[in-house]
């Protein structure tokens, strides 16, 4: 992947921006950070339980599971997107306010997607109280339990580099498949796809697509010239998305189980 971000299309959530994030060129260590992740995200956004939901083969059975137990890290996400803007304090130091007008940007946005990945639930079948009363098997949770600690505890860049960085990158790479492999569910009597059910997913397949670049362009403001928080905010998104792998692996046991 290219080190400079391409801008997707125009869409509504981009319209909200009002100051846009200039990405520039990496420097050395941001493209060896970079490039240390890819790995991990592709992990993550080539798991075989995206490949078979892209290719219409996910059972409906695994498909809900996965719905239902990833809600809680989308209907909290805002909340580590806040515990990281009382962070974004500092303003004398390079990057904070950058990261400050950014995060208060989003953090709307991301309030509507909450409603958009309920509306995409609700079309396959689930109810809003189920999601609002889950509670996740143990190893699908532990994302959550990450980075709610990392939110807590973790420096600015450390929770950018876990959330907006690793989290975002790896879905807005498994959305770009599945939405277009969706339709292939259309048929199905239990389900009903709309503009609506698939909001969410059109979100962070183009608009979304952006954001993992914007954070990565913050960490390198506030780390440019710290090795130490490079490593850490290196760490941090590592292990997001290592917490993310193990949250699909688990989800993923349904659908072995039922082909085996």
């Amino acid at each position: 992947m290219d080190s400079t971000a391409t801008a997707p299309k125009e869409s509504q959530d981009k319209k909200a921006y009002s100051h846009a994030l200039e990405i520039t060129p990496h420097t050395e260590w941001s493209q060896a950070f970079w490039d240390q992740l890819v790995p991990a995200k592709n992990r993550v956004s080539q798991h075989p339980l995206f490949q078979d939901l892209a290719a219409g083969r996910l059972s409906l059975a695994c498909f809900k599971h996965a719905l239902l137990n990833f809600y809680p890290l989308v209907a909290h996400f805002p909340s580590y997107m806040a515990m990281s803007l009382a962070k974004a304090t500092t303003f004398q130091l390079p990057g904070v306010t950058e990261a400050r007008n950014w995060l208060i940007q989003n953090i709307k946005i991301e309030e509507r997607h909450l409603y958009w990945y309920r509306d995409w639930a609700m079309g396959f079948g689930l109810t809003v109280d189920e999601l609002d009363h889950v509670c996740p098997p143990a190893a699908m949770n532990a994302v959550n339990h990450y980075l709610w600690s990392m939110a807590y505890r973790g420096t600015l860049a450390e929770t950018i580099a876990a959330t907006n960085l690793a989290i975002e990158w790896a879905t807005g790479d498994w959305t770009i498949q599945v939405y277009k492999g969706i339709e292939s569910y259309s048929q199905h009597p239990d389900i009903q796809i709309s503009s609506r059910t698939v909001a969410w997913l059109r979100a962070h397949a183009h608009y979304d697509d952006l954001h993992p670049y914007e954070a990565m362009e913050l960490i390198k403001r506030l780390c440019n010239h710290d090795v130490i928080m490079q490593q850490k905010a290196l760490q941090a998104a590592q292990q997001g998305l290592a917490y993310y792998e193990l949250a699909l692996d688990d989800c993923y046991k349904i659908q072995q189980l039922s082909a085996g």
